[in-house]
């Protein structure tokens, strides 16, 4: 397939870069600053998508199969680029007639308000006593402002006519590979508390061979 990864040097970014390339796809990157990225060969694109130009993005995605996403605010500086890369990615990829489009969220992103969506589930259907009433609530007031942006990320999907999943994983880690992971449609996992950002990439990977992921949310954990 040819693929337009987009946050290709960011932490999920660079292992969707490696493991599209080992599975033998055709891997177009998008990244700000091509000096961060040491995969080759990979066609690359310099863009900033916190600027959200869809023009920039219009040749990078022309052709493609699919765009996979790992955008996502590292820091409180960062808020925002979610909604607006992909609100941009989207935009260039109706001009060049590309339809699917898979992202990566956050699993407590169920339950945060967007403006679109301003009464979410007070809880995730998946969750147990302790994640649901202590690790959930804590997580949320400290990445507020993250979790916001990526929930409006989430409606700017929902509204569009594109192919989408969300991917929604707990507290990412720095693991191995292993395939050992679990999947859930429509909610988080029970005792999901991890997963490591390879197996994310993985999965992104896998669910382009699944029409019955489209338009859905799917939670992912160890």
């Amino acid at each position: 397939m040819k693929l337009v990864i987009l946050g290709a040097t960011g932490g999920i970014g660079r292992q969707l870069v490696d493991r599209a390339l080992a599975a033998g796809h055709d891997v177009t990157a998008v990244v700000r600053d091509p000096a961060r990225l040491t995969a080759r060969p990979v066609r690359v694109v310099t863009a900033d998508l916190a600027a959200a130009d869809p023009a920039a993005l219009r040749d990078a995605v022309g052709g493609a199969d699919a765009v996979l996403s790992g955008l996502g605010p590292r820091s409180a500086a960062d808020v925002g680029v979610a909604t607006r890369g992909t609100r941009a990615a989207l935009s260039a990829m109706a001009a060049a007639g590309v339809r699917r489009i898979i992202v990566v969220s956050a699993a407590p992103v169920g339950t945060v308000p967007s403006p679109g969506r301003p009464n979410p589930p007070r809880h995730d259907p998946g969750e147990g006593f302790v994640m649901r009433h202590v690790l959930t609530p804590a997580i949320k007031r400290v990445l507020r402002g993250n979790y916001a942006d990526l929930a409006e990320m989430e409606e700017v999907l929902r509204d569009s006519a594109a192919d989408w999943t969300v991917v929604r994983p707990p507290r990412l880690t720095d693991g191995p590979a292993t395939d050992g992971y679990r999947v859930a449609y429509g909610r988080n996992l029970r005792r999901g508390f991890t997963v490591s950002r390879a197996d994310v990439a993985g999965l992104m990977l896998r669910l382009l061979d699944r029409p019955d992921s489209i338009g859905q949310v799917v939670g992912v954990a160890n």
